[in-house]
């Protein structure tokens, strides 16, 4: 089957927390938490390394509605049940749906960090992923030096499978690094 053809719910809800695709309009608040935690994301992604426009989130969230009708990459903008605001981005990504195998991504507003949002919206996707994709593999990979993005596969229990040792170079280029790798899967 086609990956386009496979039907799933494009938006479910954690205890405090709305789960969704991106859809037209949605640039504006993720723009604006881009600005908030531009310093916090610096370091580990490579979209905050350039200055962007409200027009260039715009369009990425557009690109990224588009990517998820497709199957080609879902990402989930993460927004509190209570008033609605813009907390968080995850995605399953590198996805491989032969296999049933996805990776998850994620940044969080530094407005709502150590709050347990991400822990928990992290937590939805995986029983997502296993329950409405029949998800048998999902990995979170992360810098070894990035350490509060590791305490979030530490605390759903994902095992460490390993570290791949210079894996990749730094958001900025000017070293190598070493890459965790955490799974969950299912049977």
């Amino acid at each position: 089957m086609k990956p386009i053809m496979i039907d799933f719910p494009d938006e479910f809800h954690t205890e405090r927390l709305v789960i969704r695709m991106p859809k037209h309009g949605d640039g504006k608040v993720v723009f604006e938490a881009v600005n908030a935690s531009i310093n916090e994301l610096k370091p580990w992604l490579k979209f905050a390394q350039n200055e962007q426009t409200e027009y260039d989130i715009e369009l990425a969230v557009r690109e990224a509605h588009v990517r998820f009708l497709s199957r080609e990459n879902l990402r989930f903008l993460i927004f509190l049940k209570e008033t609605g605001q813009f907390v968080a981005t995850s995605s399953l990504h590198n996805i491989d749906w032969d296999v049933r195998k996805f990776e998850i991504g994620y940044w969080i507003n530094t407005l709502f960090s150590c709050s347990g949002y991400m822990t928990e919206a992290v937590d939805g996707i995986c029983n997502f992923a296993f329950s409405q994709l029949n998800a048998r593999r999902l990995e979170i990979r992360c810098d070894t030096k990035n350490t509060r993005s590791k305490l979030i596969p530490e605390r759903l229990h994902f095992e460490l499978e390993g570290i791949i040792k210079n894996e990749d170079l730094s958001v900025d280029g000017s070293e190598l690094r070493d890459t965790y790798i955490f799974a969950k899967i299912q049977r």
